[in-house]
């Protein structure tokens, strides 16, 4: 699968795993990547096969923050 049909997906996997897992009211800034990345792999492992420069995980993650607004943290 192509990373831009990756991304596509996995950004609207954030959403979909927030709303499944319980945590439709909790802040954003309190959402775990590597428990949506355990659900990830678990669930969706296909979205996990992608070629990229840096890392599957780390381009997972920059998607999560950005879905979440979590990139302060960086």
């Amino acid at each position: 699968m192509k990373k831009a049909e990756c991304e596509q997906a996995v950004r609207h996997l954030c959403h979909q795993w927030r709303k499944e897992c319980g945590f439709s009211s909790a802040p954003a800034d309190q959402l775990s990547f590597g428990s949506f990345l355990s659900w990830v792999q678990q669930n969706y492992s296909s979205y996990l096969d992608f070629r990229t420069t840096t890392s599957v995980s780390y381009d997972m993650e920059m998607w999560f923050d950005d879905e979440f607004k979590q990139n302060w943290r960086r």
